[in-house]
């Protein structure tokens, strides 16, 4: 399988809103190509985009929905997890070994972990806290999401790596949306960038990531 590549264009310090309204935003490559294998229903448009300057790389999301869902019980781990989220998985190899998860609902709360293969979770471990930053908005139609990563924790978390061609990460770019069911039961749909092949959904394998290469 060929990896799907996105490029990541420089910019100079992009300002957080949460609305994705920064000008920097309209040069930077929109990835709208999202899908979701394993479910017969279109998907909602999805809109995400990178950028990068010395010092973070900065992402977004907007994300067409009029029925969001988040879960408020607490703010722990688990209650992200049941919430309509969108998530950036970053992997240090291809074996996955480690590979680290940042799943952002529409408040914003981070659940972020650690992982290795077989889904082994590391639940307790959290994003350098000085080397994240994420903001967010909603309204009847859709919700945004965006962020920073410092350089400095994407390099010290062997993320950032550099070939004969420059820069680059590998990065998984995910969805999850949850839809309330007549039984009050919430059903989950699971949408991805890149088409892993498998026969269930599953984001924590080797064939959901896809190159993000910085442009000079």
């Amino acid at each position: 399988m060929n990896t799907p590549l996105y490029n990541v264009k420089k910019a100079t310090e992009v300002t957080l809103s949460g609305n994705v309204d920064d000008p920097q935003w309209n040069v930077a490559n929109n990835l709208t190509d999202f899908k979701s294998p394993w479910d017969n229903k279109p998907v909602d448009p999805i809109s995400f985009r990178a950028l990068y300057d010395e010092e973070y790389l900065y992402f977004s999301f907007i994300v067409a929905d009029n029925e969001v869902y988040t879960d408020l019980k607490d703010d722990s781990k688990e209650s992200i997890a049941q919430s309509d989220r969108v998530e950036l998985f970053l992997r240090s190899d291809y074996l996955l070994d480690p590979y680290y998860c940042l799943e952002i609902d529409t408040q914003p709360r981070v659940m972020d972990f650690l992982a290795r293969p077989n889904r082994d979770f590391d639940l307790g471990w959290s994003w350098p806290a000085a080397g994240i930053e994420v903001k967010s908005a909603i309204d009847e139609q859709k919700f945004s999401v965006e962020g920073k990563l410092s350089l400095a924790s994407l390099k010290t978390l062997n993320l950032l790596k550099q070939d004969k061609l420059g820069y680059y990460l590998e990065v998984g770019v995910y969805r999850a949306k949850y839809t309330r069911e007549t039984t009050g039961q919430n059903k989950a749909t699971w949408i991805t960038w890149v088409d892993p092949q498998t026969e269930h959904p599953e984001f924590h394998i080797k064939d959901s990531f896809g190159v993000f290469r910085l442009e000079p």
